[in-house]
């Protein structure tokens, strides 16, 4: 049995500190409300700050939404660097900036701890199903000591390189689907406009070399208009700005992510931040002022 360390216990957070329950760890937990009924039943212990948590357990996991909020966890007074001693692992498995956690990872180092940087794809359904994959970044020590502890949270897991790796790749992920949501709404639009049926064209594609998990997935949810978030638009939007800071910061031009950006952006401003990502093909229907699935203009 570890003592384990979680920090942050939102949608995603607290069903991934649930399955370190019943994995038989004892989980010191941190967030800013009060302990979810469900973790204190199952014998999860409330602490004060994150300074609390990192002097209680060996290994702190943190998820929280993005780059502040990391550095405020880790460094604000009551943080989880005070609380660290030598030999103690951080692992940070919210989305954030590639380049701070390379600085953030160094803070942790000097203090004598291991840092591992551990994005995740699979959203609130995959941290349900501990079906989560994780993208890791630091070194095979630390990989090795946290990878049973993952293995209850998700099922493909790698370790990718260094510091910032797992960052960069899960970057990487997010420019992939965003632009596979606009290729597969730009397709869809297409066929409907042209008098196609949407819903037969797209049974006929997932058997040819366009089928993707975006068409099969996001496709229906475009064809049956079921823009309910699973993953919210404006996390997307968060995802995509640190690919294009990150690029412009390296000098490299990105412009279908910006694209994309763009699109997810027309989105928001009509009122969608809170729809799923896949409905960014709301965007492409808005400038065609038409509609999948909508009768055919005469």
């Amino acid at each position: 049995m570890s003592k384990v360390g979680f920090i942050g216990l939102g949608i995603m957070g607290a069903p991934m500190a649930a399955h370190l329950l019943k994995g038989g760890h004892q989980l010191f937990a941190h967030a800013r409300k009060p302990l979810p009924a469900d973790l204190a039943g199952q014998g999860a212990v409330a602490c004060a700050s994150g300074r609390e948590v990192a002097q209680q357990a060996d290994i702190i996991f943190i998820m929280v939404p993005d780059t502040p909020h990391v550095a405020s966890v880790l460094f604000d007074e009551g943080g989880v660097a005070q609380g660290l001693s030598s030999g103690k692992i951080v692992v940070d498995m919210s989305s954030i900036s590639p380049m701070e956690t390379k600085q953030f990872a160094k803070r942790v180092n000097a203090l004598g701890c291991e840092y591992l940087d551990a994005p995740v794809s699979g959203g609130e359904v995959g941290a349900r199903a501990a079906s989560l994959t994780i993208m890791v970044g630091g070194t095979e020590r630390a990989f090795g000591a946290v990878k049973p502890l993952f293995e209850l949270m998700g099922k493909n897991i790698t370790l990718v390189g260094g510091n910032g790796d797992g960052q960069t790749t899960k970057v990487a992920n997010q420019i992939i689907v965003a632009l596979n949501i606009e290729a597969v709404g730009e397709a869809l639009l297409f066929v409907s406009r042209m008098g196609a049926d949407p819903g037969k064209v797209r049974q006929a594609l997932m058997g040819g070399f366009a089928a993707s998990r975006i068409l099969e997935v996001h496709g229906e949810r475009m064809i049956k208009r079921t823009f309910d978030p699973g993953f919210r638009i404006e996390l997307h939007q968060k995802d995509l700005n640190l690919a294009l800071t990150t690029a412009r910061a390296v000098g490299l031009s990105l412009p279908n992510t910006a694209t994309a950006q763009e699109l997810f952006n027309s989105c928001a401003a009509h009122g969608g931040k809170a729809w799923d990502h896949s409905a960014l093909v709301r965007a492409l229907e808005m400038m065609a002022n038409y509609e999948i699935g909508a009768p055919v203009p005469q």
